[in-house]
């Protein structure tokens, strides 16, 4: 199943085992994701842009979607992704951790502090088939704040009239008056009708 490369989801792996790294890619690629492969925590903060000693925000690629090694020298996976969590223009990218070890109070603290997921090493085909909502939905958070930054712009530089102020609303929520849908009590027929 060939996937346009503008529709084409980018992951960073993060893995400081070269036979995981290979096996993560491989299955990454399969599932039509375009993959680039890091071996420590501080390599994946290079690629991303979280560098002390880099300009801030210069990201070197676009990711949507970080899976890391929990267990690695220097920086762990959980370190990692705290600092991703940590900053403002990354929060918004998913991040799953995987690990050969399955010890619950690693599983909870890392979905506690903000994994979308937790899986078992060997990861398998099936589990890389859950990733893709978590990119849609991180996609999403990006595309809201934008457009609430559109919103929050256009409507400082246009009138504060009523009109205006409940148009930035209904657009804000993302209902526009077409979709709403209100319940009407009728006395002459004791029923509800939705308009």
């Amino acid at each position: 199943m060939a996937v346009d490369a503008e529709t084409q989801f980018h992951v960073l792996a993060v893995d400081d085992s070269l036979l995981d790294r290979k096996l993560i890619e491989r299955l990454l690629k399969t599932s039509s994701f375009q993959v680039t492969t890091v071996d420590s925590g501080s390599k994946a903060l290079e690629v991303l842009g979280l560098r002390e000693d880099q300009p801030p925000e210069h990201n070197e690629i676009e990711v949507n979607l970080v899976i890391t090694d929990y267990c690695m020298p220097g920086m762990t996976g959980y370190d990692l992704l705290m600092k991703i969590k940590e900053s403002s223009s990354l929060r918004d990218i998913p991040v799953v951790i995987m690990s050969s070890e399955n010890v619950p109070s690693r599983i909870n603290r890392c979905l506690e502090g903000g994994a979308e997921e937790f899986f078992l090493k060997p990861v398998q085909l099936s589990d890389l088939k859950r990733l893709r909502p978590h990119i849609l939905k991180g996609k999403s958070k990006e595309q809201e704040k934008e457009n609430t930054t559109i919103i929050s712009t256009s409507t400082s530089t246009t009138s504060s009239s009523g009109s205006n102020k409940r148009k930035a609303i209904a657009i804000d929520e993302d209902l526009a008056p077409n979709k709403r849908t209100r319940l009407r009590f009728s006395s002459s027929s004791s029923s509800l009708t939705l308009v």
